[in-house]
Formats: C-alpha cells, sequence, structure tokens
C-alpha cells in the first residue's frame, strides 16, 4: 500500500505535491520519491518520511508545472533506497510513473518484456513492469502525431497484459498527465481541481483529504478499467471502459485510509461507527457486560464509538497515542511492530483500573500486537479484558498490496477464536461477521462491489495459487535482509494459556 500524488498546472507544482504527500503519509513510511518536468525532468527520492527527504534545497530543484509524488510501504522486495518511487524512462517521450497497488503476474509480466520487447527490468519493483508495458505499447503508435485515442490504447493493453492490483499516475513530457486504475478498480484514486486566476490546477492522489489541505474541489474518482488524461491546454479526456465489476478493496474502510477521506462518496469516519453499531448484536449475544469501550488509537475510535453508543455503555479514549511514532501494521518487522506497540501506546491507570474493559481495533492480524496491547490493559489494572475486532477473522494474504504475511501468519487462519482469545489473554474475542460486513458494502448499498480476499479466500482476479507460491518464495529469499514476522504458535494453547482470573 502506497500513496501516490500528481499535479498540472500553469505555475510549479513541487510544493502542492509535498503537502499532498505529507496528507498520505500514514500509506507509506519507507521511503518517498517525486519527479517533476520543465524541460527536462528532475527527480527527487529516499527513505524516510516526507519530512526527511525533501528539504528547501531540494525542492528547489524540483521545477516545472507538472509533477508525481509517491510515499512507499514496501510489501515486496527490498526497501533499497533505488526501489523509491517514481521511475522515469527516456523513451518514448520520456516518462515518469508512480503506483499504488502490486502486480500479481509479475514473472510472465517480465518474460513477456523481454521476450517481446526486449526489455530488461532492472529492479524488483512492479512499477517497471507497468511503466514499461505501458511505453512498449506507446511506441508502437504515430508518435510524430500522438493522439488521446493512441494513448488510450496503449493503457488498454496495458492492463490487459498487468494484472494485479493498481492506480497509477504518469507524466508524458511534453503532452500531459495521465492516470488510471486496473479493471476492477481494487486501488483507490480520485481526481480534483483548484482555480487559480492562472488557470485551473489539477490534481490526482489517493484520497480526497490531500484535496481538503489544498484547498481542491472533488471532481471524481477514477473508476474501475478508467484512465483520464489531462492535456497541454489542460483538456480533460476520458477512457470509459465497458461497464465492469468494481472490487474495491475493504480493508481501505475498515483500517487503511484516512477518517476523514471519502472513498466512492463513503466518508471512511461514518463507514467505522457503522461497523461498530453492527457489532453490537454479537457483544450482546456473548453475554459479556463491559464497563466501557475504548479503541485502539486511532484506527479503531469511530467503531468503538459507535459500539459504546448501540450497546449504551460509556465510551472513554483511555489509551493515548504517541503520534510521533510509526504505525506499527507497516513496519517491517514484528520486533519492530512490538516496540512501537509499547512506545506508542499508554493507557490511562484512573479509567480502566478495576473495570470490564472493551477494546476495539480494526482487525487482528497476526494475533502479537494485540496480545501486547491486552497485557498492556491488564498491567494498568483492568479487571477483564474483551477484545473486538472490527474485521471479520483474516483467513488469507492479501496479493494486492497490504501487507498482511502469508497465510500460516495469519493467526485466525490456523486457530480458532477460543484459541485465538488464549493467546492474546483476552476474556473473550469478538470478530465483526463477514456476512454483515458483506452487506453494508454491497453493490446494493451503493458501494458497487468490494474485494474481500483477506476475509474469504475468494480473490477477484481468479485463481491465485502460483502467485501465492511465489510470494513465499520471495519472503524466503528476504528473510536474510528482513527479518519477517514470527508465525503464531505452534500449539496455542500450549504456549498461551488463558490469562489469570482479576
Amino acid at each position: 500500500m502506497c500513496g501516490i500524488v500528481g499535479f498540472y498546472g500553469p505555475d510549479d507544482v513541487a510544493h502542492d505535491i509535498v503537502f499532498g504527500l505529507t496528507a498520505l503519509q500514514h500509506r507509506g513510511q519507507d521511503a518517498a520519491g517525486i519527479a517533476t518536468f520543465d524541460d527536462n525532468f528532475h527527480l527527487c527520492k529516499g527513505n524516510g518520511l516526507i519530512s526527511d527527504v525533501f528539504r528547501p534545497k531540494q525542492l528547489k530543484k524540483l521545477k516545472g508545472n507538472i509533477g508525481i509524488g509517491h510515499a512507499r510501504y514496501t510489501t515486496q522486495g527490498s526497501n533499497d533506497a533505488e526501489l523509491a518511487q517514481p521511475f522515469t524512462t527516456s523513451y518514448p517521450f520520456g516518462l515518469s510513473m508512480v503506483h499504488n497497488g502490486n502486480v500479481i503476474n509479475f514473472r510472465s509480466a517480465a518474460k513477456r518484456l523481454h521476450e517481446k520487447y526486449h526489455v530488461l527490468p532492472k529492479t524488483s519493483n512492479d512499477l517497471e513492469l507497468i511503466m514499461y508495458t505501458f511505453a512498449s505499447e506507446l511506441r508502437l503508435k504515430n508518435l510524430d502525431n500522438l493522439s488521446v485515442i493512441d494513448i488510450f490504447d496503449a493503457v488498454e493493453t496495458t492492463q490487459e497484459l498487468v494484472k494485479g492490483a493498481y492506480a497509477t499516475i504518469t507524466i508524458i513530457a511534453g503532452h500531459g498527465l495521465l492516470a488510471f486504475n486496473d479493471p476492477l478498480g481494487i486501488r483507490p484514486l480520485v481526481l480534483g481541481r483548484r482555480e487559480t486566476e492562472r488557470g485551473p490546477v489539477y490534481a490526482f492522489a489517493s484520497e480526497s483529504t490531500c484535496f481538503d489541505y489544498l484547498g481542491f474541489e472533488f471532481v471524481e474518482n477514477v473508476g474501475p478499467g478508467q484512465a483520464v488524461f489531462i492535456d497541454k491546454d489542460f483538456k480533460v479526456h476520458h477512457k470509459n471502459p465497458q461497464e465492469k465489476p468494481k472490487n474495491f478493496c475493504v480493508f481501505e474502510h475498515i483500517y487503511f485510509a484516512r477518517e476523514d477521506s471519502t472513498i466512492h462518496g463513503r466518508l471512511v469516519a461514518r463507514e467505522r461507527v457503522r461497523l461498530g453499531k453492527m457489532l453490537a448484536k454479537k457483544v450482546i449475544e456473548s453475554g459479556i457486560q463491559p464497563d466501557m469501550v475504548i479503541d485502539v488509537p486511532s484506527s479503531g475510535y469511530f467503531s468503538a464509538s459507535g459500539l459504546a453508543e448501540a450497546i449504551g455503555v460509556p465510551y472513554r479514549r483511555a489509551m493515548v497515542k504517541n503520534n510521533h511514532m510509526g504505525r506499527s501494521f507497516i513496519v517491517s518487522s514484528q520486533a519492530g511492530r512490538e516496540d512501537i506497540v509499547k512506545k506508542k501506546l499508554n493507557p490511562i491507570r484512573e479509567f480502566v483500573e478495576g473495570k470490564k474493559v472493551a477494546v476495539v481495533d480494526d482487525s487482528i492480524v497476526r494475533g502479537t500486537t494485540s496480545r501486547r496491547i491486552v497485557r498492556i490493559l491488564r498491567e494498568a489494572g483492568a479487571a477483564e479484558v474483551y477484545f473486538i475486532s472490527s474485521a471479520p477473522p483474516i483467513v488469507s494474504p492479501c496479493i494486492y498490496g497490504i501487507d498482511m504475511a502469508m497465510s500460516t501468519e495469519l493467526i485466525a487462519a490456523n486457530y480458532t477464536e477460543e484459541e485465538i482469545c488464549r493467546y492474546i489473554e483476552a476474556d473473550k474475542v469478538i470478530y465483526q461477521s463477514i456476512e454483515d460486513l458483506q452487506e453494508l458494502f454491497s453493490e446494493e448499498k451503493g458501494h458497487g462491489g468490494s474485494c474481500f480476499a483477506c476475509f474469504t479466500g475468494h480473490y477477484p482476479t481468479g485463481d491465485v495459487t502460483k502467485y501465492l507460491r511465489h510470494i513465499q518464495e520471495e519472503r524466503q529469499s528476504h528473510r536474510s535482509d528482513k527479518k519477517k514476522d514470527e508465525p503464531a504458535p505452534t500449539s496455542v494453547s500450549a504456549k498461551a494459556p488463558a490469562p489469570t482470573e482479576h
């Protein structure tokens, strides 16, 4: 999962790109990059946060009224700075591209590039596959008289050849700014516009929250398989594909997107409140009677407040988050995750001491972070701790850009709720119902369809057995460079006994 932006207007856009990326910092903390264009491409990228990579000295060099930016979260490959986006190629015209997502036919697409187009990708970053496939198709057109139809034809062929989830933004030097999605629309991408005295500025971004900060008006979502091209006269062109089912990633609403973003007409904060209210029935049926509902900051906040309202129990912000620590979900090692949890979450003892506490988190992935949260609440004096997940049990790895690890590392793929409860040392574990989640995000509810693969194992791109094997091989090859999370214990009952009574 990454954050991408693209800007095109009458004046230099580097500062808008930096502010836009800062609003998307939650989507990636490993690396960042910006490319702008005037008569040449100007590129700056490196490892670290937006504020670490882009200093005033670098920004002065990023000249141009068209530019793109990227905040990287590593799901495949290493964290080498050379893998930071954007990527640029000089032919045809000069292209620079960023993407958010994950290509699942990496090996076959790379083989095709080499055998048909005689292109050898330089890195393991799947952006190269998208960029070089698009470039290779574009070079077959009449480059002396390139039309918008030619560009869209190259996009369509790229979408047919490159499988997976991706939202992309591309500078075509001297021609304009292009954005397109994979045919299923799994990853988010929105278009905005801001009027200035010198003319309009257009922007593409992963989330609409960028537009709020920068004074842009939301124009539209870039839909499944759609392409949008803004030419050098700032005219907006659309490639509207045949009607295709949408399979937007539901985990964006549950966890990854910012609460103040609106995705496909749905405010993320409001959907999380609904998730909490849907949990009320299962909480009541379980027989537990919490004294209060609290959240795991900050993605659990709105679900916790919705649950508390529905069951008539007080909601308290009883855990304080150090906002200067990163998001533990996207830290690359389990040791790093646990260290962050220890340092970034501090319970308010006076609120939880002697109380039966229902703590709401967005999900339970490996279980180790959940266990640490339960422990620090018990250390603060909580009498009982009920752990409640806004998401259903995660039983399958995401192959579309969210690093949920392999199935052997997903605790719900291998153990029952009772065993998970013992492992995380809670008094009760309650999950969201997959049926309720599917109902909330069904087409009939106006969402247009969602991807639930991590909860059901049914992938919208079809049989992915071969790709899952490739993921396992790739991860094993990188274990010496990037320590992976420990798998769930071989015996939850033996290694994680039920907590003692309080």
